[in-house]
């Protein structure tokens, strides 16, 4: 009797544990569906944005905008001033991040708040404090020396001043993530500070180096507000497409304005397929090392 009552109590388990993982599959239901639904409508507006902007402008619009020498000229500017604006933004932003991850002084909040005023600040007050800064203070010699406020340097500084925020962002959060075991060991071993940053640390972090320079990158691409400020929006002088594109809209030419906002967009979107498919390429050849 004992046997059976065993058996019937083993064989009559199933039956409510499959009850209950249904009870649970159909619960979640509402909540994949909802989840769906807010990615999708975000999605669904960012493509549907750039739709409407392909579908407004013509391949002749193009062929218009790449013939005019303003817009040659803004395209030139715009990749090099970007390409300079990653590589300082890098340069300061490794230092920062580092030390903000692995060292602890007194006023780090304090730092860690000023460092993400450029993040929360309006763009036009950026470009505004730039302008005072090297034109009515004490670096008023310097800036007459090198001609900073409205020439390249001034485009250059005023990208600078926003993408090192978030590259500086993103790195310290890359050195968070990295245990600080192996620098330890490479320590231990007899390597000083300075030889496990780089032989250690720098190559652990490489993705997060990649990826600070793309969202440098990027947002250089699109920067604006401190750029009409403190460069101006000369042609052919401080010219970027950015500004390209307000000029071109202050002159009622909106099909040229779509043109190179689309240019812009073609160009943000190859920048980070191609970063993230290294990026992909270098995970993949980590896990087969």
């Amino acid at each position: 009797m004992g046997s059976e009552n065993i058996n019937s109590n083993t064989h009559s388990d199933p039956a409510p544990r499959s009850a209950d993982s249904q009870l649970r599959v159909k619960s979640d239901v509402p909540f994949y569906v909802g989840l769906v639904l807010l990615a999708g409508l975000y999605v669904t507006l960012i493509v549907a944005m750039i739709l409407a902007d392909v579908y407004y402008t013509g391949f002749h619009d193009f062929q218009e905008i790449l013939s005019d020498r303003n817009i040659r000229y803004a395209i030139k500017l715009s990749l090099i001033s970007c390409c300079i604006t990653t590589i300082l933004a890098l340069w300061v932003a490794v230092p920062i991040g580092y030390l903000m991850s692995r060292f602890e002084f007194p006023g780090k909040n304090l730092v860690d708040s000023i460092l993400d005023i450029p993040i929360v600040l309006p763009p036009l007050v950026i470009g505004l404090s730039l302008l005072i800064l090297f034109r009515l203070t004490f670096l008023q010699p310097l800036d007459s020396w090198l001609n900073i406020a409205f020439h390249v340097p001034a485009v250059i500084l005023a990208q600078f001043s926003v993408a090192a925020a978030f590259a500086v962002r993103t790195l310290r959060a890359t050195f968070d993530e990295l245990s600080p075991r192996q620098e330890q060991v490479a320590l231990t071993l007899g390597c000083s500070r300075s030889q496990a940053f780089w032989m250690v640390v720098l190559p652990e972090a490489r993705l997060g180096l990649l990826t600070a320079a793309t969202l440098a990158w990027a947002r250089s691409l699109g920067e604006f507000g401190p750029i009409l400020v403190f460069a101006g929006s000369t042609r052919r002088k401080t010219e970027v497409l950015p500004v390209s594109v307000h000029l071109e809209l202050s002159i009622g030419n909106i099909e040229g304005a779509v043109a190179v906002s689309m240019l812009m967009v073609a160009t943000a979107i190859l920048v980070l397929v191609v970063v993230r498919t290294l990026a992909h390429r270098d995970v993949i050849g980590r896990a087969f090392r």
